[in-house]
């Protein structure tokens, strides 16, 4: 399993929606990217700044933040802690 480091969060974004909601079908090239996810793993944290978020919280991080990685063809992004929005 992945282990972050410092103030770093493991997240499990949230699938894109297929669907509107009227019930037309999204093309793969027109779907927003994720802005929410399932935290999986948090880094120790840094001396002036304590972990707030923890395993298990669902989140709401920036359009563009983090570093999408790929593990046993599950997608996982990796962000600040700073980056993160809100925890839902």
């Amino acid at each position: 399993m992945i282990k972050p480091l410092a103030d770093r969060v493991l997240i499990e974004p949230k699938e894109a929606e297929t669907k509107t909601a009227a019930g037309l079908y999204i093309p793969d090239t027109a779907k927003e990217k994720p802005q929410q996810g399932k935290v999986i793993a948090v880094g120790p944290g840094k001396k002036d700044e304590p972990m707030e978020v923890k395993k298990g919280d669902e989140v709401l991080y920036g359009k563009y933040a983090g570093t999408e990685i790929t593990v046993d063809d599950q997608k996982y992004l990796i962000v600040k802690q700073s980056d993160i929005l809100a925890i839902l």
